[in-house]
């Protein structure tokens, strides 16, 4: 009788207190290690492909460039935008808006300025761009990869939270440069040109060059909170920790 009475006891305490928790924390973090290394290795791949090519071709590995890589990079892409949703339901902590705005840059650039128009893949700055991205992702999915398991390096947590700093604001010019790039193609081939009612119609080069301002904005409110959750992770720098 003292057995049954103890394990009612101890399910209770599980659906109902600590062990509940801890198992939905387990869930949580697996599903959250698995996909930042699937991302990982994804943007792992692209680079050292990348880096590959360019020491056996050379300059001529630039130019097609996206003909290599491009559908592995929009495959990470387009499950990077799982991100808005991890926000969301509050497994992952980050703020929306700007993580928002960094994948929306990355989703138009990617699909609407470069996949669909074949003259602006055969671009360097598609290669310079491919670059920056990748840099960025390998570190910042490495460390997150990490901390989902409780490990934490001094050397990486640094670099997560100051790689971006010079490459971010570059990332955001190749994506500018590409948008110009792009507008005497758009023009000529009257790409996502919509005509509407009443003798209206959405010139799409006109909506590229409203964004191309946007982006800028964007940039400069991005870069704010990436600074001020850097100066509030780093804040104590060094951290000498490791838990396993």
């Amino acid at each position: 009788m003292a057995r049954v009475d103890s394990r009612a006891q101890f399910r209770r305490n599980w659906f109902s207190g600590t062990g509940g928790r801890a198992w939905g924390m387990y869930r949580k973090n697996t599903y959250l290690f698995i996909y930042y290394l699937i991302q990982f290795c994804g943007h792992s791949w692209i680079f050292t492909n990348m880096t590959v090519r360019f020491f056996s071709f050379g300059e001529d590995s630039m130019v097609d460039t996206f003909y290599a890589i491009g559908l592995v990079m929009r495959v990470c892409q387009s499950i990077s935008l799982l991100e808005l949703l991890h926000i969301c339901v509050g497994i992952e902590p980050n703020h929306l808006l700007p993580r928002f705005l960094q994948l929306t840059e990355r989703i138009i650039i990617l699909f609407v300025v470069i996949t669909s128009q074949e003259e602006v893949q055969e671009k360097y700055v598609v290669c310079v761009l491919f670059i920056f991205w990748n840099l960025l992702d390998m570190v910042r999915y490495t460390y997150s990869m990490l901390s989902v398991i409780g490990i934490s390096y001094a050397v990486l947590t640094w670099l997560s939270q100051t790689l971006w700093m010079p490459i971010y604001p570059l990332c955001v010019l190749a994506e500018a440069f590409a948008i110009y790039q792009s507008l005497p193609y758009f023009e000529s081939s009257g790409t996502y040109c919509t005509k509407l009612p009443f003798d209206l119609a959405i010139y799409f080069p006109y909506v590229l060059k409203m964004y191309l301002m946007m982006l800028f904005i964007g940039m400069y409110f991005t870069y704010s909170h990436l600074y001020s959750e850097r100066r509030d992770v780093l804040q104590g720098f060094p951290v000498k920790k490791k838990k396993v």
